[in-house]
């Protein structure tokens, strides 16, 4: 919290954002504004609420100062940024982004709002270190739902790959010292992103469709029509990093890709070794790389989808129950560092414990539980919590007449 100390003008709200954050690390089954301001002591959830929406401070300030922590805390030579998008369901028309469309939350097209985000992935560990809301074109083509929302008038519509490159061209300028981008098909099909990689001279491994075409000096071909012409010998059994099971072993096999550019492209091709599923993956590097690093790079990617598995589980990322774009920011920003930071710590403790005699190393978990009973778990007296039950009661029994109400003028 001394990181960010500085980015708030006055110390309610830095009190105020220290609370918020302690309330996402907690064990609360249920994270929005009422149950954390309960949690923090407060008497109403409406000077959380004020922080989120009206208090003076810069939300993409923190989330700088996140990246630095987590570049700074996980820092290694063998960094990958790890781009991907992730979805919450949401009901209504009104909150900030929202509309009909795909996420891989649901497996399906639901009523939805979308963002994309940068992860920071080494061997010591992974967080996110930047988000961009998805805004679709339904909602920047009406200008009175964007200001109803408080989207900036400068905002326009992007596409999640351009929202990528942004967050990646932020990394990179302010130092972020990483070789590699990974990501899965939405940004590997975009040769725009590719492009912009490229002029920078940094490498990925971008997975790509298997209709996804490539050039050859036999010709253009797909991606599963060139695997055909691959020999038995072009197949390696390699690791793409170690999973909770152990390693995880895949045929894996490179093609050149023909370009007269500066640098070295090839299509990576990964096979499972039981189901003989395919997968294919974009490559680009300024210099020639082995396959293994190729492989590594692919195996890091699954990392962000265990960001958001630990960032929704255990900070609250997407429990938000706000509707504008400012509101939105501030609690994505915050919950980005309650992870970061049980990111570092366990870091930390694996570095001073790499092997506990008899027990696995401390997971983010289990430092939540322990962060949580031993040190910042408030004691509340029942005259609190009577308080508390009062006041949603009346909270709902005025949302109810409201709502009786607005039904009876529509009938």
């Amino acid at each position: 919290m001394g990181r960010i100390a500085g980015r708030f003008g006055r110390v309610e709200p830095r009190r105020r954002a220290r609370a918020f954050v302690l309330g996402l690390l907690s064990d609360l089954p249920r994270k929005n504004c009422w149950t954390l301001a309960e949690y923090a002591g407060d008497a109403t959830p409406y000077g959380l609420q004020h922080l989120l929406s009206r208090a003076s401070w810069d939300a993409d300030a923190v989330r700088d100062d996140i990246r630095g922590f987590v570049v700074e805390r996980l820092h290694h030579e063998d960094a990958v940024l790890v781009v991907d998008e992730t979805g919450d369901l949401k009901k209504g028309t009104h909150t900030v982004g929202v509309q009909r469309q795909y996420t891989g939350t649901a497996g399906r097209i639901e009523n939805s709002q979308v963002a994309v985000y940068l992860a920071y992935s080494t061997p010591l560990g992974h967080a996110a270190i930047d988000r961009e809301l998805y805004v679709p074109r339904s909602w920047t083509e009406d200008a009175v739902r964007c200001r109803a929302a408080g989207i900036p008038d400068a905002v326009g519509f992007a596409t999640k790959p351009a929202l990528a490159a942004r967050m990646i061209g932020r990394a990179l300028d302010s130092g972020v010292a990483a070789s590699w981008v990974a990501g899965d098909e939405v940004y590997g099909g975009n040769p725009h992103l590719r492009g912009e990689l490229e002029r920078r001279e940094t490498g990925y491994v971008l997975a790509v469709a298997c209709d996804h075409q490539v050039t050859t000096r036999a010709g253009k071909l797909r991606a599963d029509a060139l695997v055909k012409k691959l020999p038995a010998r072009a197949w390696q059994k390699l690791s793409a990093g170690a999973g909770a099971k152990g390693h995880r072993f895949y045929d894996w096999a490179l093609a050149d890709i023909a370009d007269d550019r500066p640098g070295h492209r090839q299509l990576l091709v990964r096979r499972n070794r039981r189901t003989r599923e395919l997968a294919f993956y974009r490559c680009y590097s300024a210099t020639p790389v082995p396959l293994t690093t190729l492989v590594r790079v692919a195996g890091r990617r699954w990392t962000v989808e265990e960001t958001f598995q630990s960032g929704k589980g255990l900070a609250g990322l997407d429990e938000h129950q706000v509707r504008r774009w400012t509101s939105w920011h501030r609690w994505v920003t915050l919950a980005m560092l309650a992870h970061a930071f049980l990111t570092v710590i366990r870091a930390d403790e694996h570095t001073r414990h790499p092997k506990p005699d008899g027990l696995i190393p401390l997971t983010c978990n289990e430092i939540q539980h322990l962060f949580t009973a031993l040190i910042v778990r408030p004691a509340r007296d029942a005259a609190h919590r009577l308080t508390w039950s009062h006041w949603r009661r009346r909270h709902q029994a005025r949302s109810q007449t409201s709502h009786y109400a607005r039904q009876a003028t529509q009938a």
